[in-house]
Parts: C-alpha cells; sequence; structure tokens
C-alpha cells in the first residue's frame, strides 16, 4: 500500500510494485529478517538493481499497525533510463555523446544544481552508482529548476564497469581533479566524451582514475584553489558546449 510520502510497505506490495513497472528508489529491510518471503524481495531488487539497505526494526515504528513484514520502499520522482540504449541512440542520431557521471556525489542541493547545468549544455545523459549517490528528492528537484524531470538519468551497480563499457563503446573518459595534467581547456571535447565528476570530500575514486583516458583541472588564481562541485562541473560542461558549437 502507498502512503502520501510515496512510500510503500509490505513485502508483497513491494514485489508488485516492481514488477508493475514502478521506479522503486530504495528499499528498507529489517536486519533481524531473514524468511523466504524477505530473500525473494532481495532477489527481485537486486535484479532490477534497486538499492537495498539493511536496518533495525525502529525503522518500521510508523508502521507497527501495518503488515509492512519488515519491508519498506520509496517510490522514485523520475524514471531511471538505460545508459546503454542513450548510448545507442545518440550514436544512431549523429550526434556526438556526452556522458556526466557523478562519483559520491551525495548532496541533494549540489546535484539539482549539476542537473540544471547539464541539460543547459547538452548533457545526454548524468550516471549514478546505485548506492553512495544523493537521494533524487523534492530539494534535487526544485533546486534543478525541473531539469531532473527531462534529463535522462541512469542508475549503475558498478561506475567502474560503466566506465569500462563506455570506453568500449568508443568514449573517451576525462575525469576531473586537481592531480590532472591538462588544463580542461586544452582537451578535446568535442569527441564523443565521458566527464567524470568526484565528491568535494573524496575526489574521484582511484580506481576510476586508473582507467580514465585523461584527467585535466580547471585552471584558478587567487587564494581559494577549489571550486564548489556543481560550479565546477558547470565550467567544464559549458566548455564542452563551447567546442562543440564553435568548431
Amino acid at each position: 500500500m502507498q502512503n502520501k510520502n510515496q512510500q510503500i510497505y509490505g513485502a508483497r506490495a513491494v514485489m508488485e510494485a516492481i514488477e508493475s513497472g514502478r521506479t522503486i528508489d530504495k528499499i528498507w529491510i529489517d536486519r533481524k529478517k531473514n524468511n523466504a518471503l524477505i530473500k525473494e524481495v532481495i532477489y527481485i531488487a537486486q535484479q532490477h538493481h534497486i538499492p537495498i539497505q539493511f536496518v533495525p526494526e525502529e525503522k518500521f515504528s510508523p508502521y507497527a499497525s501495518k503488515n509492512h513484514q519488515g519491508v519498506l520502499a520509496k517510490l522514485s520522482l523520475i524514471e531511471y533510463h538505460s545508459l546503454e540504449n542513450i548510448v545507442f541512440d545518440t550514436f544512431n542520431k549523429g550526434q556526438i555523446p556526452l556522458v556526466l557521471i557523478l562519483d559520491g556525489i551525495t548532496d541533494v542541493r549540489n546535484f539539482g544544481a549539476i542537473a540544471r547545468s547539464a541539460i543547459s549544455a547538452g548533457v545526454h545523459a548524468i550516471v549514478v552508482e546505485e548506492k553512495g549517490s544523493a537521494e533524487i528528492n523534492e530539494d534535487a528537484i526544485k533546486t534543478s529548476a525541473g531539469a531532473l524531470w527531462h534529463i535522462p538519468v541512469c542508475r549503475e551497480k558498478s561506475l567502474l564497469n560503466t566506465v569500462r563499457n563506455l570506453k568500449n563503446h568508443g568514449l573517451k573518459v576525462i575525469a576531473a581533479t586537481e592531480k590532472g595534467t591538462n588544463s580542461i581547456f586544452k582537451c578535446d571535447l568535442t569527441l564523443p566524451v565521458a566527464v567524470v565528476m568526484g565528491s568535494e570530500e573524496k575526489g574521484i575514486s582511484p580506481s576510476i582514475l586508473k582507467v580514465s583516458d585523461e584527467m585535466c583541472f580547471i585552471p584558478m588564481v587567487g587564494a581559494i584553489a577549489s571550486l564548489n562541485v556543481s560550479v565546477a562541473t558547470g565550467v567544464i560542461l559549458f566548455e564542452c558546449l563551447r567546442q562543440r558549437t564553435e568548431k
């Protein structure tokens, strides 16, 4: 059963929602539950790449009078897309793919601001990982000025595997990092490109940096040698747009 907060409780109700095509943001499961029904929920969720979080039974206190069965799910405010289909369709249309990969960005307002820049700069898809990414909630939608309802967002199980797959599909993977050796303004962004942005705290994962084709930085002057991640993303994306429209 669904409530006003776009949540569904009960193992069978959650499974029915998934199988009917509803997009689920996350599933919470009572960590003490381990019966056949719970295992079935976990299996179906994993098949549909839905993040699962095992939580204490206190999480279900508001549903104590309901038959929640130790399972609670939140419906997504957006529909997620297939990255492979988007890349394929973009090439088929004679366009040059521009994919934005967000590695470990958890702040919803930054995420929303990034989406707003991305749609304006011609990004074909935003890619996030199933776990450890910003929740796409009302704040994210509002900060994006509604962009998150229009730009495709792809949720992937492993960003590392995603980067490898994009390279196999002919995309150049550029990691935006202060460890870079080339200015972003000297990078060729007219090619099919996937730009990777990391969190302000941890940056891009070392494993992704290792397989990236190029590491680029944003030149800066002044006493503060860093930018908010949404600002940095905007700078890079609009440099992509500049190069692509002026070539």
